[in-house]
């Protein structure tokens, strides 16, 4: 360790390695006596003036032996970096971790009076997280206003699936895309290479860019460094993954050389920057059908505490495969409704019978408020923040009190400074599950009940589950709510549980509701809860 000229002319070597040193009791007597009401300044000048021991224990950091006390508290001086002050608390003996090997500490004791003083990081002050651009690719539509006008209509966007051979599954339907081109969005090399997700996550990523004006011009005269993708997916590169093993079972001279960056989850968020150029926060969450909220939160966090300015941010999935379809149907999770696949998703039903898979994106551009204003941006709604709690109960079931959903609502409450009365809009998870969807509107109820205004629906209902990209398309519908002055209607209620009201839930047509505070909830296998709120910019 080199040692400061402070303490010791840097021309003296300190004594040979290996060598102890006696304890001085004299020498740390006049430490002692000499320390005693100086400040640091004096006790550097203390340690210029001693005896040549004395000056040679502080500058080694020889540990000083102030008697038997084990609480005592020390004011340090580091030979290298100056004055710094801690609380030793070991005891007599106990070697201090990367000292010498000889037993020296790297530190003398002066004051032992003197108090801890912590250094806290300054408060950053929060700032406005605005909606100021949307994206989707769904079963109802690539673009927000078709997707959200199907919604408000009834259409329903379950149907047989068409992409693969399932006749030998007891589920045959899916909220399946018939029509998809990434043309003018991803290049055509790549466009054969990606896996699905990752097709859906670039292109609800590029239109929610063109819906919110950040053109190439525009986006040319943003700072890149401040500006983020943060875009999840639950299952990631399932059919890249699967033909690679395919692939394998002849020679893994045969499998693609991108199977593995392809299949990963985190991969669509960095080559959707890597084409943007965008150089801020960049990575994926996976967190099942949780997953979308749960990036929208952490990107509008970014942006809150000043970490950037721009953030795209969403969910993506397309599970649709012969394996996705045969894990969940092993889960027996699913809907066998295939005689009629537009009544198959049906939330709170009494005949409800499992959820519908399906497949797409939902993707936000959010913006710090100051910076959207700037560049005469249209803001959509405002983001007031959210929450996540985990059940910790069960892999697949809900907590059968639901603490872990009504901890969640409530947090997202506060951190959003928002009071109950004021929500009157939830876009609920409710999947069509039989557990599932009785637990999410107790907790609904627990929390929101007094309010009569309190309006529930479910887009599932029309679009099956989207799994990771599922509340990127809910927000979305949250969102148009705002804008529009419509909440869209519960399809295939038509028997519900008795313990429901059916005043609460939204009917078999839409609704007029002037929205104050929109919440949206998504909660996935392995008991992940999420709960984020939207209201009309003021």
């Amino acid at each position: 360790r080199s040692v400061a000229p402070t303490f010791l002319d840097a021309s003296r070597r300190p004594f040979p390695r290996g060598i102890r040193v006696p304890r001085a009791p004299f020498a740390v007597r006049g430490i002692r006596e000499a320390a005693r009401g100086t400040t640091v300044r004096g006790a550097r000048t203390m340690a210029a003036a001693a005896p040549p021991l004395c000056a040679w224990l502080v500058a080694a950091g020889a540990h000083a032996d102030f008697g038997a006390d084990e609480h005592r508290q020390t004011q340090c001086l580091d030979a290298g970096s100056g004055a710094t002050f801690g609380l030793d608390r070991r005891p007599l003996g106990v070697r201090r971790r990367g000292s010498a090997r000889s037993g020296m500490a790297v530190s003398v004791a002066l004051q032992p009076e003197r108090v801890i003083v912590e250094k806290k990081r300054p408060d950053v002050k929060q700032r406005r997280v605005v909606v100021t651009g949307m994206g989707v690719v769904t079963p109802l539509g690539h673009d927000p206003d078709v997707f959200y006008n199907n919604l408000l209509d009834g259409h329903s966007g379950i149907s047989e699936i068409e992409t693969f051979d399932c006749s030998k599954f007891p589920t045959r339907i899916a909220g399946e895309i018939k029509s998809f081109s990434t043309e003018g969005w991803v290049v055509p090399k790549l466009s054969k290479r990606m896996d699905k997700f990752m097709l859906y996550l670039i292109t609800a990523g590029k239109k929610a860019l063109e819906n919110g004006g950040l053109t190439e011009e525009v986006r040319n005269d943003l700072d890149k460094t401040r500006c983020g993708v943060l875009i999840g997916s639950a299952m990631g590169g399932m059919k890249v993954f699967n033909d690679a093993i395919e692939a394998l079972r002849v020679s893994y001279r045969k499998m693609n050389p991108f199977c593995v960056p392809f299949a990963t989850t985190n991969m669509g968020s960095a080559i959707l920057a890597m084409d943007l150029g965008w150089m801020g926060p960049n990575y994926s969450i996976s967190t099942a059908c949780a997953t979308s909220n749960f990036c929208i939160l952490n990107a509008a966090n970014h942006i809150r505490r000043g970490e950037a300015d721009v953030m795209l941010c969403g969910g993506s999935d397309a599970p649709l495969i012969p394996i996705g379809l045969g894990g969940f149907v092993a889960c027996r999770a699913l809907s066998q409704r295939n005689s009629d696949p537009t009544k198959a998703s049906r939330p709170w039903d009494m005949d409800r019978d499992g959820f519908v898979m399906g497949e797409g994106a939902g993707v936000l551009v959010l913006e710090e408020l100051e910076h959207a204003k700037q560049r005469g941006a249209t803001i959509y709604a405002e983001f007031l923040g959210g929450s996540f709690t985990c059940d910790a109960y069960h892999m697949t079931e809900p907590h059968p009190e639901g603490t872990g959903i009504t901890l969640c609502i409530e947090k997202a409450l506060a951190d959003s400074g928002v009071a109950r009365e004021e929500i009157n809009y939830v876009n609920a998870h409710a999947t069509s599950t039989q557990s599932g969807d009785l637990k999410e509107y107790e907790a609904i109820v627990r929390c929101f009940g007094q309010n009569p205004q309190l309006r529930v629906n479910s887009t599932k209902s029309m679009t099956g589950h989207l799994i990771g990209a599922a509340g990127g398309i809910e927000a979305v519908a949250c969102i148009q709510a705002i804008r529009t002055g419509w909440v869209h209607p519960n399809l295939n209620l038509e028997n519900p549980e008795k313990v429901v009201d059916v005043g609460v839930l939204v009917g078999a047509e839409k609704e007029r509701c002037e929205v104050k505070v929109a919440l949206s909830n998504s909660f996935g296998f392995g008991g992940h809860n999420s709960s984020i709120l939207f209201a009309p910019f003021k």
